[in-house]
C-alpha cells in the first residue's frame, strides 16, 4: 500500500509545477525554450500557411481537428498497406501481415490515441511503419486532445468572446514546447535504463537449454517515452510494458507511470490558473484523486486476496498469475489502476488473470469516461463535461439557475453533455449486446461453426461470440472490456478475445471513432457558447465550485452515472463471476 501512497505523493508534488508550465505555454507567456525552439514555431507556421493570430470559432476549430484527423488516419493506412515497398523493413514485413481489415483497425486506433493493437507488433510492423505511421500519432492524436482542453478551459474562463483560440497553433506549441522537450530527455533516461534504442534487426539466439530463439529489437526508447507521456499506450512488443525491453526494472515501472499521469494531473492546475482560481482544479484535481485512490486499493486488496478456493489445498491465495514477479501485486495493480484511470492503455500485468473485483476496477475506471484523470487532454474536458452536469443536477436539488465559474449552464450546454456520456454508453452496451448474441452468416469465412449444438435447429449460423477463449460471465468481461476500453479510446484488453478478424477490426475501430468524435465536437460546441457568455459575479446564490463540497459532489456523479448505466452489464460479468467465486464455483 506505501507503493501507492509514494507514487500519489509524486503526482501531488509535480501537479503544479508541470501546471504553470503549461499555462505559460498555451497563454503565450515567454519561455527558456523560445530561443532554442521559436525558430521551428515560426517555420513550421510558415511552411503550413499558418495565421498563429486567427482566433477560430469553434465550428472552425472543430473542423480543422477533423481535417487533421482524417488525412492523418489515411496516410497512416496506406503507408501500412504499403510497409513492403518501404524502408527500414528488415523483418522483410509486407500486406501480408497488415491486411485491409487489420489496417483500418490500426489507423483508426492510432489517430484515437486508443492505440488498441489487434496484431503483434515484432510479427506485424516494420521499423518504418512504428516510427512514422505509428509513432506520429502518438505525438499528433496526444497533441489534438491537449488543444481540445485548452479550447473548452478558454470558453469557459472567457469574458465574452467569439472564439476559442486556434487549433493549429494549440497543436503546434503543444508539440514542440510540451512532448518534444520531455521527450528528448526522456528517451537517454529509458536507455539509461536499459530501453533499446537501435536500428539493428533481431538477433538469434541460442538459449541455456539449447533452443534457438529469436530476440525482437528496434527503436524501442524513442517510441516508449511518447506513447507513455501521450497516454498512447501502443507497445512495441506485444507484452507491452510487460516486456523487460520496454520495462526493464521497478525503477522504470515508476517513471513509467509517472510519465503517464504526467500531463494529465499537471492540467487540472493549469485549469485553476487561466480561471484565474486555482483551487477550483484543486477541486476537480481532488475529485480524480479521491477515484484514483480507492480503485487502485480496492484492486490491490482483491489481488492480494486472491482465491479462496486455494486455501483449503493450503497455497497461499494471493493472485500472482498473470503478472511479472518483479513488479509484484501493488505494481501490477497500481499499474493497471493507472493506465485506465489515464486512458493509455499500455499494461505490465494481464488484466484478464485478474480476480473478479481486481478486474472490475480497471473496468469501472473505463467505463467513468476515462475522468480520472484520463488522457492527455481528455481526462480534463471529461471532468469538466461532468461538472457541468454535477451544477444542472446541484441547481435542481436546490431551485436554482445552474452556474459553473461565473457562466450559466443552459439547455444547450447540458444537451452537448448529454450527447457525450449517451454516445459512449450506446456504443459500449450495444455493441457488446451484437458480440454476445450476434451471429455470422454460413458463407462467412470466420463461420467454423459445424455441429448442432448452437440452438435447436442447426441453421449453419455460427455464434460472433466463438471469438472468446473463455465462456460464461467471464467471457462476457472480455467482450464488455474490448468495446469499453476501444470506446473509451483506452487500448488496453482483457486479452482472452481473439479480435483480429474482419468483423471485431470494423466493429473497434467504429467504437474508437465514436468514442473520439462524439466527445470531442459536444465539448467543442460547449466551449464555443460558453465563451460568448459573460461571467456574472458570484452571489449568495452561487454554488462554490473551489469547494470540498462541489469535489464530493463530482465523485458522486461520476459513480452514480456510471453505476446506473452499466450496473446491469457489470452484474452479468465481474460481479457474477465474484459470487462464483466465493461460492468455490
Amino acid at each position: 500500500m506505501l507503493q501507492i501512497v509514494l507514487y500519489f505523493l509524486i503526482i501531488l508534488a509535480i501537479t503544479k509545477p508541470v501546471g504553470g508550465y503549461l499555462f505559460r505555454v498555451f497563454d503565450g507567456k515567454p519561455l527558456l525554450l523560445d530561443r532554442p525552439l521559436g525558430w521551428l514555431e515560426r517555420l513550421t507556421y510558415r511552411a503550413l500557411g499558418i495565421r498563429k493570430d486567427e482566433v477560430q470559432t469553434w465550428r472552425q476549430y472543430a473542423g480543422s481537428l477533423l481535417m487533421f484527423s482524417l488525412i492523418s488516419m489515411v496516410v497512416t493506412y496506406v503507408l501500412l498497406r504499403f510497409q513492403g515497398s518501404l524502408p527500414l523493413n528488415p523483418q522483410g514485413f509486407g500486406s501480408a501481415q497488415m491486411p485491409a481489415h487489420l489496417a483500418f483497425n490500426t489507423a483508426v486506433s492510432f489517430m484515437t490515441n486508443t492505440n488498441w493493437q489487434s496484431y503483434s507488433p515484432e510479427l506485424s510492423v516494420s521499423y518504418f511503419s512504428n516510427m512514422v505511421a505509428l509513432s506520429i500519432h502518438n505525438w499528433a492524436s496526444a497533441a489534438v486532445g491537449l488543444a481540445v482542453a485548452v479550447a473548452l478551459v478558454r470558453g469557459l474562463s472567457q469574458k465574452s468572446a467569439n472564439g476559442i483560440g486556434n487549433f493549429w497553433r494549440d497543436v503546434v506549441r503543444g508539440t514542440l514546447y510540451i512532448f518534444l522537450p520531455i521527450c528528448f530527455i526522456g528517451a537517454f533516461i529509458y536507455v539509461a535504463m536499459g530501453v533499446p534504442q537501435t536500428f539493428a534487426g533481431p538477433k538469434l539466439i541460442t538459449t541455456l537449454e539449447g533452443i534457438k530463439q529469436t530476440i525482437a529489437l528496434g527503436p524501442v526508447a524513442s517510441q516508449e517515452i511518447i506513447k507513455q507521456l501521450g497516454t498512447n499506450g501502443g507497445g512495441f512488443f506485444n507484452a507491452n510494458s510487460a516486456h523487460p525491453f520496454e520495462n526493464p526494472s521497478a525503477l522504470a515501472d515508476l517513471f513509467t507511470k509517472v510519465l503517464i499521469f504526467l500531463i494529465p494531473a499537471g492540467l487540472t492546475n493549469m485549469f485553476g490558473r487561466m480561471f484565474g482560481n486555482q483551487r477550483q482544479g484543486w477541486a476537480v484535481f481532488a475529485a480524480m484523486s479521491v477515484l484514483f485512490l480507492s480503485g487502485a486499493f480496492i484492486s490491490t486488496a482483491a489481488e492480494q486476496s486472491g482465491n479462496p478456493a486455494f486455501a483449503k489445498y493450503g497455497v497461499q491465495t494471493a493472485n500472482m498469475e498473470g503478472k511479472e514477479t518483479r513488479f509484484g501485486i501493488a505494481g501490477s495493480t497500481l499499474f493497471a489502476s493507472v493506465t485506465t484511470g489515464a486512458s493509455c492503455g499500455a499494461v505490465n500485468s494481464m488484466h484478464d488473470s485478474y480476480t473478479p473485483i481486481g478486474g472490475l476496477v480497471p473496468l469501472f475506471n473505463i467505463l467513468s469516461g476515462e475522468v480520472i484523470f484520463g488522457g492527455v487532454g481528455a481526462g480534463l474536458y471529461g471532468m469538466l463535461i461532468i461538472a457541468i452536469l454535477a451544477v444542472f443536477i446541484a441547481g435542481l436539488m436546490v431551485g436554482r439557475t445552474p452556474e459553473y465559474l461565473g457562466k450559466k449552464i443552459g439547455r444547450f450546454e447540458v444537451q452537448m453533455a448529454m450527447v457525450s456520456v449517451l454516445a459512449m454508453a450506446a456504443s459500449i452496451l450495444f455493441m457488446t449486446a451484437y458480440a454476445s448474441l450476434g451471429k455470422l452468416p454460413p458463407n462467412d469465412p470466420l463461420n467454423t461453426y459445424k455441429g448442432s449444438s448452437y440452438g435447436a435447429t442447426d441453421t449453419g449460423y455460427g455464434p460472433l461470440s466463438g471469438n472468446l477463449n473463455n465462456p460464461g460471465a467471464h467471457g462476457f468481461s472480455e467482450t464488455l472490456y474490448t468495446f469499453a476500453s476501444a470506446t473509451g479510446n483506452n487500448g488496453s484488453a482483457f486479452a482472452g478475445i481473439t479480435a483480429n478478424t474482419p468483423i471485431y477490426n470494423t466493429l473497434i475501430g467504429l467504437a474508437m471513432i465514436i468514442g473520439r468524435f462524439f466527445v470531442i465536437l459536444p465539448v467543442l460546441a460547449i466551449a464555443g457558447n460558453m465563451a460568448k457568455k459573460k461571467i456574472a459575479p458570484a452571489s449568495k446564490g452561487t454554488f462554490p465550485t473551489d469547494s470540498g463540497t462541489f469535489t464530493l459532489l463530482l465523485v458522486g456523479v461520476v459513480v452514480i452515472v456510471g453505476a446506473l448505466t452499466f450496473f446491469p452489464a457489470l452484474a452479468l460479468g465481474p460481479i457474477v463471476e465474484h459470487l462464483q467465486m466465493i461460492g468455490g464455483k
